[in-house]
């Protein structure tokens, strides 16, 4: 009998955020999406950009550089909009994120998903499962989860449910 363990192998899309590449476990991207014209939300949190319109649903846009820390998006032809799934407290939710360009899909053995750095990471490590050494590069893989906090998916739910009614009335 063999004893080797079975290891899971995991689809990831990687993208750019800087020079920084990360990677989103597939099944968590809805679609990517180029830009497309986005409307601001009144008093809505830095990091959100606005809403946009998804198939005829408002869809709220968090610019993800923001959120990270890092500079506003610089909007280029490479920019685009991954619709993400996310689940907060067992309800699925989805998000816009903004992301400097998407690179490719990259298949990763568990064994090759080392733990995330405990210090020296400028990005909070709740966000990152882990990292995974791909040529000479690094990607961080991150929990897509845990990047939106309760707290701030209801502010987002709470601006999409007013540009929601927004639109009902003047129509």
């Amino acid at each position: 009998m063999s004893n080797n363990k079975q290891h899971k192998i995991n689809s990831y899309l990687t993208f750019k955020l800087g020079e920084e590449t990360f990677a989103a476990n597939v099944s968590k991207v809805l679609n990517i999406l180029e830009m497309t014209k986005v409307t601001k939300v009144p008093k809505a949190p830095p990091y959100m950009k606005g809403v946009i319109n998804l198939r005829g649903a408002v869809l709220p846009l968090v610019d993800t550089r923001i959120k990270f820390e890092m500079t506003p998006t610089e909007f280029t032809p490479n920019t685009c909009i991954l619709v993400l799934d996310i689940n907060i407290n067992g309800e699925s939710v989805h998000v816009g994120a903004l992301v400097d360009s998407v690179q490719e899909v990259i298949e990763l053995d568990d064994a090759q998903i080392m733990p995330p750095p405990s210090i020296g990471t400028r990005y909070k490590s709740e966000f990152i499962e882990g990292v995974a050494k791909i040529g000479d590069d690094f990607v961080m893989i991150l929990d897509m989860d845990l990047i939106f906090s309760t707290d701030e998916l209801s502010l987002l739910k709470e601006s999409v449910s007013e540009e929601q009614e927004e639109q009902s009335s003047a129509q």
